[in-house]
C-alpha cells in the first residue's frame, strides 16, 4: 500500500478513536455525580446541582453503555442509600459487575430478554416512594434494549414493526414516535411509573440535536408526538398494511381518545423529574477537530448533523470533494438510514464507506485520500464491524472477487469491504453517540 495512504489511514482511525475517546461513559458520569459520604450532589447542564436528603436512590441502567455508567454511579453514591442497581446492555457490551445486576438483551432487534429487563426496570420504579429517587442512566440503544409492549401487544409484534421501520428507512425520531405509543415505559413512561418518587437521568445522546425526547425514547421526559402522528408515519412509509393488526387497533384507540396518550409537559409527574445530558455527537466531533488540527491538517466541519440515504450522503460528499483544492480533513456527525432493496450484509456505516469509494472511482476523484465512516458503539447494522475505512485503492481490491456496483445494490457492504482489507473493526466501544464521518484528502 503506498506509504500516503497508509499514513492518512492511520491519522483517520487515530481521530476516529479521539471522537469515542471523548464520549466516554465513565468519566461523563464520575463528572456529574458528587457525594460528601452521606448526601448526594447531581449536576445539571445549567451549573447549578440537585440535592436532597433521599431516604433510597434505585439505580437503573440501560443502553450501550450501561454498564460503564452503572459502575461509575454506584462508585459515587453513599452505599447506605443504595437499594437497588440494575442494568441492561446489548449482549457484546455485557461487564460482570459487583452488586449490579446486568443483562444482557437484543438490539437493534428488541428479544425476550430485553422484555425481562423492562418488566425488572418497571417494578423498581414502580416500587420507590416519596423521597427516594431513582436514578436513570440512558445511553444509545436503549429503545431496543427495553420493550415493554402495552397489554394489547405482544413482544414479537412490536418486534415485527421495528423491523418494518428499520427496513424502509425510518429516521430514529419516526421509529422512536411509532415504539413511544406501544410502550409503557418509553414517551415518559418510566417517570410516570417511579412518581411521587424523584426521577433524575444522566444521558449520552446518540440523536442528533440532543432531542431528550428522542434518546431512547425518552422515558423520563414528555412526549411531544401523539398516536395521530405515529400513524402518519407507518403510513407515509408505505408499511401501515404490513404493520401488525393489533397495533393498528392500538393506534386508532389512542387517536379516538380511548387509550392514555404520552405524558405531556404539562403532567405533575414531571414536576419531580429532571435531566443531565453527559455527552453526544457533537461532543465527540469536537474532539475530533481538535485531534485533526494537532496532527496538522487544515481541516473543515463537513456537516454536524449529517443525515439521509447512506449512498446519497457519500456521492455528494464525493461530488463536494472534487471541488477541493488542497490538503484538507473533512469531519462529520450524524446517521443516515438505508432503505434495504437487497438481502445482502452491512450497515449504514459500511454502505456509506462503499458508496463513497465507488463514486470516488465513477467520478475520478483525484489524488490521495481516506474516508471513514463509524459507529461510535463499535457496531454497524447487524455485522461485527463498527464501519468502513475506504481509500483511492478500494475499488480495484474489490473487484478480483465482486462487483461492487452490484453489491451496493443488494445492500452487501460488509462482504464488500471485507474482501478489499477495508472494515473498520474496533469490538464493542461500550459508548454510542451515534456515528462520526472522516475524510483525509491530498488534491
Amino acid at each position: 500500500m503506498d506509504a500516503l495512504i497508509s499514513k492518512l489511514r492511520q491519522d483517520a482511525l487515530a481521530i476516529f478513536h479521539a471522537g469515542i475517546t471523548a464520549a466516554d461513559p465513565y468519566q461523563a458520569v464520575k463528572h456529574c455525580l458528587y457525594s460528601d459520604g452521606v448526601l448526594l450532589d447531581i449536576r445539571l447542564n445549567d451549573g447549578n446541582t440537585r440535592a436532597r436528603r433521599w431516604t433510597k436512590i434505585h439505580l437503573v441502567a440501560f443502553g450501550k453503555a450501561a454498564c460503564a455508567m452503572a459502575k461509575a454511579a454506584q462508585e459515587s453514591i453513599p452505599p447506605h442509600l443504595l437499594a437497588s442497581s440494575f442494568a441492561v446492555t446489548n449482549y457484546e457490551n455485557v461487564t460482570a459487575l459487583d452488586g449490579i445486576e446486568v443483562l444482557g438483551a437484543g438490539h437493534p432487534l428488541p428479544d425476550a430478554a430485553g422484555f425481562q429487563a423492562a418488566q425488572r426496570i418497571a417494578a423498581i420504579a414502580s416500587l420507590a416512594r416519596q423521597g427516594e429517587l431513582v436514578l436513570v442512566l440512558v445511553s444509545g440503544g436503549g429503545s431496543a434494549l427495553i420493550p415493554c409492549p402495552v397489554a394489547s401487544i405482544t413482544l414479537e409484534e412490536k418486534i415485527a414493526t421495528t423491523y418494518e421501520l428499520l427496513a424502509c428507512g425510518a429516521t430514529i425520531n419516526e421509529i422512536n414516535c411509532v415504539r413511544k405509543h406501544l410502550s409503557q415505559i418509553k414517551g415518559g413512561g418510566l417517570a410516570k411509573l417511579a412518581y411521587p418518587a424523584d426521577v433524575h437521568a444522566l444521558i449520552l445522546s446518540d440523536v442528533l440535536g440532543d432531542d431528550l425526547s428522542a434518546i431512547a425514547s425518552g422515558p423520563t421526559v414528555p412526549d411531544p408526538t401523539t398516536y395521530a402522528d405515529a400513524i402518519a408515519i407507518l403510513k407515509s412509509k408505505r408499511i401501515w398494511d404490513k404493520t401488525p393488526t393489533s397495533v393498528q387497533n392500538h393506534l386508532q384507540l389512542g387517536e379516538l381518545g380511548k387509550a392514555p396518550e404520552t405524558p405531556k409537559a404539562d403532567d405533575k409527574i414531571f414536576h419531580t423529574t429532571t435531566q443531565t445530558l453527559i455527552g453526544s455527537n457533537m461532543i465527540s466531533v469536537k474532539a475530533m477537530l481538535k485531534t485533526v488540527q494537532e496532527l496538522g491538517y487544515q481541516t473543515r466541519l463537513y456537516n454536524e448533523y449529517l443525515c439521509g440515504e447512506a449512498r446519497i450522503v457519500a456521492e455528494q460528499w464525493v461530488a463536494d470533494a472534487k471541488a477541493i483544492r488542497q490538503p484538507v480533513a473533512l469531519l462529520a456527525g450524524g446517521e443516515t438510514t438505508v432503505s434495504l432493496q437487497g438481502n445482502g450484509c452491512g450497515g449504514r456505516n459500511q454502505e456509506m464507506a462503499l458508496a463513497f469509494a465507488l463514486a470516488a472511482h465513477q467520478q475520478s476523484l483525484e489524488g490521495t485520500w481516506a474516508f471513514l465512516s463509524g459507529g461510535t458503539d463499535g457496531r454497524d447494522g447487524p455485522t461485527d464491524a463498527a464501519g468502513g475505512l475506504v481509500d483511492a485503492g478500494t475499488i480495484n481490491r474489490m473487484i478480483a472477487k465482486y462487483d461492487p456496483v452490484a453489491m451496493l445494490a443488494n445492500n452487501d457492504s460488509y462482504h464488500a469491504l471485507k474482501s478489499s482489507g477495508d472494515l473498520l473493526e474496533t469490538g464493542a466501544t461500550g459508548t454510542n453517540v451515534a456515528d462520526l464521518q472522516i475524510l483525509l484528502l491530498v488534491p
